[in-house]
């Protein structure tokens, strides 16, 4: 897989926006099949970063109705990628 078929998109949320700004970590929507090491690559590769620590949560899909009918959303995989100290990455500045 390539760098862009592992990541995503970027998870923008608040809670995501307070730990870019508090703790220097990104939050992205991953392939599923990707391990910690490719995701680690894809980030450096990219964004031209160093990266210290990657965890990854499995999320399950939320149970919602259509019409008459019970479904549910697809489950996905999140990625939370610590950078180094004194790296950053600008998608999204000043919005």
């Amino acid at each position: 897989m390539t760098p862009y078929e592992i990541l995503k998109k970027p998870v923008i949320t608040e809670k995501s926006t307070i730990q870019k700004e508090a703790n220097n970590q990104l939050t992205f929507e991953v392939d599923r099949r990707a391990n910690k090491v490719e995701i680690r690559r894809a980030v450096e590769r990219i964004f031209s970063v160093r990266v210290m620590d990657v965890r990854t949560i499995q999320m399950k899909g939320k149970a919602k109705r259509f019409g008459r009918t019970l479904g549910s959303r697809r489950n996905w995989k999140k990625a939370i990628v610590t950078l180094a100290k004194g790296e950053h990455v600008e998608f999204f500045e000043g919005v």
